[in-house]
């Protein structure tokens, strides 16, 4: 069984499938890479060169392994970041199909879009793709806070507002909600992760990575699918995917910090791999709902 992800992808550095494709594979699943952006670097160095795949290409792409009769043995897509609408609505096409064809595959959006102070940074016809056709079909959604408020217009001051928002999301179609980042305090971030009756938070002190880091996002989601697809269990999925993604951050940082670099940190996803299959410390989470 494999994972198709469909996202962006850079030539130097982390981002989209460079971070997702890795911590996957690392974790013992097969992984499909189909790629809807080609970039040499991600767009935090403030230049980069490269093209937004049509979606005509990325539609013969996926056509190819339909042709193959591999969507029987896919057991998860995963998207992320899109060029264009266009691309939504080809993705939106895909998981239909998969799903007739497979009726246990799920789908996780991880609908970027944008973050807390950066705003949107996708086309103006991105936020409506994901609402209107992808966040209903999908059975996991990986939002950060800005992306939670952007999908349901309910702003997130609080750990009350935020409950709010995540049955909102419920309600437009994932089953399973993970917010991967919610800044209740200063020094301080958390990850939620909801099934609807039950809610589970971990808050961790922040690791001051700066604007220019990459990749975060999509490597969160790709880790949190990994476990889920083995455990189905929200609780010790949360539990293994921030002390994964934890770990990496710290050796990220210290790393940057080691050579006093200027440049955006780039994610250590090599050097802290084991991070991956035996997080160097197990971060419990704390029940909020049920």
């Amino acid at each position: 069984m494999a994972i198709l992800s469909i996202q962006s992808h850079v030539v130097y550095g982390y981002a989209g499938n460079t971070a997702a494709v890795f911590p996957m594979q690392r974790l013992g699943r097969q992984v499909w890479s189909v790629n809807t952006v080609e970039f040499s670097n991600h767009t935090g160095y403030g230049s980069w060169r490269g093209k937004i795949h049509s979606a005509e290409y990325i539609k013969e792409l996926i056509t190819g392994l339909e042709e193959r009769n591999a969507f029987i043995d896919c057991e998860a897509v995963l998207s992320g970041y899109l060029g264009d609408a266009a691309s939504g609505r080809v993705i939106a096409e895909t998981v239909k199909k998969i799903k007739s064809i497979n009726e246990n595959a799920l789908y996780c959006c991880d609908p970027v879009m944008g973050d807390a102070g950066r705003g949107l940074y996708v086309k103006p016809d991105i936020p409506l793709i994901f609402k209107n056709d992808l966040i209903c079909l999908a059975d996991i959604t990986c939002p950060n806070q800005f992306e939670l408020e952007e999908l349901t217009g309910i702003k997130t001051p609080d750990i009350e507002a935020v409950l709010t928002a995540i049955k909102t999301l419920h309600e437009m179609g994932p089953s399973v909600v993970l917010v991967t980042s919610f800044r209740e305090k200063e020094g301080e971030l958390s990850m939620l992760a909801s099934c609807k009756n039950e809610i589970y938070k971990i808050t961790t002190a922040e690791i001051p990575l700066g604007t220019g880091v990459a990749g975060t996002g999509d490597m969160t989601s790709a880790v949190f699918l990994s476990h889920y697809l083995k455990n189905k269990n929200i609780k010790e999925t949360l539990e293994l995917c921030t002390s994964s993604v934890y770990g990496i951050l710290k050796m990220s940082y210290n790393e940057f910090v080691r050579k006093g670099d200027k440049t955006p940190v780039e994610l250590r996803l090599i050097e802290a791999q084991q991070e991956f299959c035996s997080p160097s410390e197990i971060i419990k989470s704390v029940k909020i709902k049920g």
